[in-house]
């Protein structure tokens, strides 16, 4: 074949379909929605239960329209997040622009829209609450991704508060055990918070050069450490003083275990100075949110 004859997908600027499931699926963080969806129902099972009865808990069609309404509108986000920052994420994580390279602007805003529509649609269905709480979702996800992310605190106040809900719309939903519901939501959103700080932290090269003002870019890394050694102590006094005021001595010590990787923590957070710490401390963050999670099934 002649190299210099191109195929018809070449000259239209159309990828090939495998491609562009690829770059979809890469877009929404297809592996964000599945820990997402594992994180649902392992709270059924394992907070909300009744654990001896799990297989009829998994198969709960309301549960798994739940997690689908939750996912859907996660994975909305995560496509108007990038079509916003598509500027910033060409200097800060060029591996990973999408929309432009894989996908169509059009295709990506015409995704956002009708994932939007199916997940507060889903929502109106299991009930009026779940409705409202899909509808701020879908708010504050379009106004992070078109204002807030660049503004101080706000934009990480946001992402862990939107974080949080993936567990507060069970509680709304069920009505059962809300107490463990709303600590784990806590838990998540505190983790989340410190994680989204760090990341500016860890981008504010391509984060300065576009007008955002994010806490490194006013404060400068060592005040914003600063904050998150604020938050991280107060976090973890609120941790032991819920386990008490609660009376559960399982939750306290299961709070002791998650000191040990807090304060990996925060030593390396003392010592980060250089984007690849930075990225280290944000993945030490996942590990710390699964141990959370996975805590469930001993409270």
């Amino acid at each position: 074949m002649n190299p210099n004859v191109r195929s018809s997908s070449a000259r239209t600027g159309t990828p090939p379909f495998h491609v562009f499931v690829l770059g979809f699926l890469r877009l929404i963080r297809v592996q964000n929605l599945l820990i997402i969806v594992a994180t649902q129902y392992f709270a059924r099972v394992t907070l909300i239960g009744p654990r001896d009865n799990w297989p009829s808990l998994l198969l709960d069609t309301k549960l798994f329209l739940l997690s689908l309404s939750t996912v859907c509108i996660a994975a909305a986000g995560y496509i108007i997040n990038d079509y916003f920052d598509i500027k910033i994420d060409i200097v800060n994580k060029p591996e990973r622009v999408i929309i432009g390279r894989y996908l169509k602007r059009q295709i990506a805003m015409g995704a956002h829209q009708a994932l939007n529509f199916l997940g507060v649609l889903i929502g109106f269905y299991l009930s009026k609450w779940i409705f409202v709480v899909n509808v701020l979702s879908v708010t504050l996800l379009w106004f992070y991704s078109s204002k807030f992310k660049r503004e101080p605190f706000i934009g990480n106040f946001v992402v862990a508060f939107l974080t949080a809900l993936a567990l507060i719309v069970l509680a709304v939903y069920y009505r059962k055990q809300v107490d463990l519901l709303l600590i784990y939501a806590l838990f998540s959103f505190v983790i989340t918070l410190v994680r989204e700080i760090i990341k500016d932290m860890e981008d504010v090269k391509g984060d300065a050069r576009f007008g955002c003002r994010t806490l490194p870019i006013i404060w400068g890394l060592r005040r914003t450490k600063q904050v998150l050694y604020g938050i991280i102590a107060a976090f973890i006094l609120s941790l032991f003083a819920i386990a008490y005021l609660l009376g559960n001595e399982q939750l306290f010590w299961m709070f002791v275990i998650l000191l040990i990787p807090i304060a990996w923590l925060v030593y390396r957070l003392f010592r980060a100075d250089t984007k690849r710490d930075f990225s280290y401390l944000s993945s030490l963050c996942k590990l710390i949110m699964l141990i959370g999670v996975v805590s469930m099934a001993w409270v």
